[in-house]
């Protein structure tokens, strides 16, 4: 058997730095009586949850803040959140480190700054995800409401105002925010389209067309609740019907050790440890 792995895969910059962030945030307080808390899952990869979860980290739900005391620290996860969330953890006396993705950031200041020059916001994105629903907030914090699409459809249904911004989720599909761009540039020469699709997910992306011909088989190695996983799946289902989607080595499907040659690739919150012991039971 034969494994050709993409040449981009695994751990993105913003997921591996606020993976880093946790680590650090839990060897610090490892005496501490102080609880160490991520709003909402740090990153969307199970087997990372686990590990972190086992020294320590405890997820918290932007509805269970109530519970926070003095001195807890709330680890602000790599998709962000909304201002009224992080105003509402200091006041509860929580310390706060954010490990909001660089690229994330830089929408939600975006998103912030037109608004204030009243333009009507745009975001191309998955309906209630972490990452859009903070960019919302940002928008909401700044005085307007942001409006949120996924499909031409909605392009197409979307009235606009003429002073309009579009942005996306860094994770969006950038060839379904093409189409998106391209009806509301139809319908407003005027409107604003700011390229905020991080660069992580182009790399993977065609990194894994680099497969195409050359493989019986791909296997993507991601989080299913992961959204930039999702994404690198349907890209190999568009030029191999062989295609799965894996959490880690014990969901290998059976039929890929009769292959010759397998494709691998694997989601921005996917660890090296387990695409090391994805290709090893292959190989075994």
């Amino acid at each position: 058997m034969e494994i050709i792995k993409a040449s981009v895969m695994g751990f993105c910059f913003g997921v591996k730095r606020a993976v880093e962030i946790a680590e650090n945030v839990l060897q610090e307080n490892i005496d501490s009586k102080n609880k160490v808390y991520s709003l909402g899952p740090l990153i969307h990869n199970p087997n990372v949850l686990k590990s972190l979860e086992q020294k320590g980290l405890t997820v918290l739900d932007s509805e269970n803040i109530d519970c926070l005391c003095q001195g807890d620290i709330v680890i602000v996860r790599a998709h962000g959140t909304t201002p009224k969330v992080m105003e509402t953890i200091m006041s509860k006396g929580a310390i706060i480190k954010d490990a909001t993705c660089p690229r994330v950031k830089v929408s939600q200041r975006r998103s912030a700054e037109y608004t204030e020059k009243g333009f009507f916001v745009v975001i191309a994105g998955d309906k209630n995800h972490g990452e859009v629903t903070g960019i919302e907030g940002f928008v909401e914090n700044a005085g307007g409401k942001a409006v949120v699409i996924d499909s031409v459809k909605e392009a197409v249904e979307l009235e606009l105002p003429e002073k309009s911004v579009l942005l996306s989720q860094t994770t969006f599909n950038p060839f379904l925010f093409k189409e998106i761009s391209d009806v509301l540039i139809k319908k407003n020469p005027k409107i604003e389209v700011l390229k905020t699709i991080c660069s992580a997910t182009m790399e993977r992306q065609n990194a894994l067309l680099e497969l195409s011909g050359k493989v019986q088989g791909v296997i993507v190695i991601g989080g299913k609740q992961s959204a930039n996983t999702k994404r690198l799946l349907e890209k190999a289902k568009s030029f191999c019907p062989n295609c799965v989607c894996i959490e880690d080595q014990r969901e290998l499907p059976k039929e890929f050790f009769s292959l010759d040659k397998i494709g691998i690739t694997a989601g921005a919150s996917t660890p090296q440890n387990v695409i090391d012991a994805v290709c090893n039971l292959l190989l075994k």
